[in-house]
């Protein structure tokens, strides 16, 4: 399993246009973009005591959790992620999943799932049945992504930050989300090392390392 560097800052808007400015300069936009951002909708698991939301309240080094995303609205392209954090480290594990087999999950039906050719399917499964894993909360926002190919840096920056309250049903563009911070979160991955020109371009003064969690923001409310 490969990990990345990961570092997150809440920053303010006058720190973002001044970093996007920046970055404009050195960076390229994702070309997955449309105009340089995309909206991001997932729907994020818990076991029956709060597991991974505990593990992030409470600063744990290890942790993990498991989500459903896709992009734009477009749920022809849904992936199931595993995101694990050791540290400043993290690794991301995906497996695709179809409309159906995510509705499916939403709906309790999960049978199917102990079948499955892809291994991190198989695992959601196992915990769904062991340790009463279940889907608990869509988070919603919007993200400006920028990449850098020495290093493999991704620089992303994340705002209007929404919860779908205690709504699981992620396909339904009809779910209400609500806002829940004004908060925009700066986030830098790497592999190996960081280039000066990024580590420069993302420099704000008077900005400490944070620790924001959008899961945690939306699980205020349910």
């Amino acid at each position: 399993m490969d990990f990345r560097h990961e570092v997150k800052h809440e920053i303010n808007y006058s720190d973002m246009l001044v970093i996007k400015h920046r970055l404009g300069a050195v960076a390229y936009p994702d070309p997955h973009t449309i105009d340089g951002k995309y909206l991001i909708r997932s729907l994020y698991f818990d076991n029956a005591d709060d597991k991974a939301l505990m593990e992030k309240v409470n600063g744990l080094s290890r942790r993990e959790k498991f989500r459903i995303r896709y992009y734009n609205g477009n749920t022809s392209v849904i992936h199931l992620e595993k995101k694990s954090k050791i540290d400043h480290l993290g690794n991301k594990q995906s497996a695709p999943l179809t409309a159906e087999q995510a509705q499916s999950i939403v709906d309790g039906d999960i049978n199917w799932m102990l079948n499955s050719e892809y291994p991190l399917i198989k695992e959601l499964y196992s915990k769904m049945i062991g340790e009463g894993m279940a889907p608990k909360t869509i988070v919603d926002y919007t993200r400006e992504p920028f990449i850098y190919p020495a290093g493999n840096v991704r620089v992303t920056l994340d705002y209007n930050i929404r919860s779908g309250l205690r709504c699981t049903d992620f396909l339904n563009t009809d779910c209400v989300t609500v806002p829940v911070s004004d908060a925009i979160i700066l986030e830098v991955k790497w592999d190996g090392f960081l280039p000066d020109i990024i580590r420069d371009a993302v420099s704000i003064s008077d900005r400490r390392e944070g620790a924001f969690s959008k899961y945690a923001a939306c699980r205020i409310y349910g």
